[in-house]
């Protein structure tokens, strides 16, 4: 495991995991509940992607909306965040479907092909996203989508914009923008 220090020194942008717990308390439920959030998107025995899953707010809400025939492929920069995650999983009950996969600052470095992406205010901490969608859009089973959301606290909507032109460049189909709370979102597809 590495310190706090020499997480925050790799890659500045990055939030420290310590720091997680200020939004990922039992009082988030009040505003993201993953069911309704992501019911429309994730069935039973599907294949998904928690992309910067930090603690596992929504790997644990995705695991029991995919069902014991499911996968979910639960990816972070910070083992601190996966070890944290893990934990929860089991105390769901969870755990034999999630899958803790820890990533590179610039590789997800994953091969497997999923339905369902979701990542969860994170992109904002990436440097290259022409790159980072690229890599997402390969992940991706014909027919899946992508959803994004990146908090308005800390992403202007003209930096939100870029993102979208981003994620449309590299070939990917914005196709909703579904409301979620404090948050700007996209919804996307392969073109």
């Amino acid at each position: 495991m590495q310190s706090r220090n020499s997480s925050r020194s790799r890659n500045s942008h990055v939030c420290p995991w310590w720091l997680a717990y200020t939004f990922d308390n039992p009082l988030r439920k009040l505003f993201h509940r993953p069911q309704k959030m992501l019911g429309p998107y994730i069935k039973e025995g599907m294949k998904v992607m928690d992309i910067g899953c930090g603690m596992g707010f929504f790997s644990v809400g995705m695991a029991k909306m995919i069902g014991s025939k499911g996968k979910v492929f639960s990816v972070d920069l910070q083992q601190e965040m996966l070890t944290i995650m893990l934990k929860r999983a089991k105390r769901a009950g969870v755990s034999d479907r999630i899958f803790a996969h820890r990533c590179e600052p610039d590789k997800i470095g994953l091969d497997e092909k999923v339905d369902f992406i979701l990542i969860f205010w994170m992109v904002h901490e990436v440097k290259d996203q022409t790159d980072f969608f690229s890599q997402l859009q390969s992940n991706l089973n014909g027919g899946g989508k992508i959803l994004t959301a990146e908090p308005k606290m800390h992403v202007s909507a003209e930096d939100f914009e870029k993102t979208l032109a981003i994620a449309q460049y590299v070939g990917l189909q914005l196709c909703g923008q579904p409301p979620i709370r404090f948050s700007h979102t996209a919804l996307f597809k392969i073109d």
